[in-house]
């Protein structure tokens, strides 16, 4: 399966392919990057326009995005906003199914802790693609859309199915069974 992975951004957004057959291979990745100087609706025309270019030049079989996270400028959290719908629209238009992750979701994911710094994450993404020359280079929006798109493979892939031996039956009480009642071993 191949993951659309997006770190979204008003001046930058990273953008990375993953094949997620077996452990994860990287097939593109890069960064989408608008002018700062031309109006609000010209740049988001723009990033549109990019993502729409990189989501048929790569054919993917599903997105993931990292979801908006509060800030302390509301200026900024609202471009951004405006930056994630454009391109949840070019998502959507592709008929992508669209996966959301928090990013403390993508950090815990990847880096086993959702405090992880930028760097913890870079590492991680790193360790859990093949080594070529060219990861190591790769910008850190991207490397921030690698771990989304990671993030959707570990977290999407359906563990394999046991046979059950019997019907699969689920009470109807809906107290909770009570805890065991321990007895105490005297000390000495």
């Amino acid at each position: 399966m191949r993951i659309l992975g997006v770190d979204p951004g008003s001046q930058a957004t990273g953008w990375a392919i993953i094949d997620s057959c077996g452990a994860g291979v990287l097939a593109a990745a890069g960064v989408i990057r608008v002018r700062p100087l031309s109006s609000p609706g010209e740049r988001l025309r723009e990033l549109y326009r990019q993502m729409t270019a990189v989501i048929a030049r790569n054919s993917p079989d599903r997105a993931a995005i990292e979801r908006v996270f509060s800030g302390v400028n509301p200026q900024s959290l609202i471009t951004l906003g405006q930056a994630r719908g454009v391109l949840l629209l070019a998502l959507a238009e592709a008929d992508l199914p669209i996966g959301e992750f928090s990013p403390n979701q993508i950090k815990r994911t990847i880096a086993g802790a959702g405090r992880a710094s930028k760097e913890q994450v870079r590492r991680m993404v790193l360790a859990r693609l093949p080594q070529k020359e060219s990861i190591s280079r790769l910008a850190l929006d991207a490397t921030d859309a690698a771990a989304v798109a990671l993030t959707a493979a570990i977290l999407t892939e359906s563990p394999p199915q046991t046979p059950r031996s019997g019907p699969r039956t689920v009470s109807a009480d809906p107290t909770p069974p009570s805890p065991p009642r321990w007895k105490r071993r005297p000390a000495g």
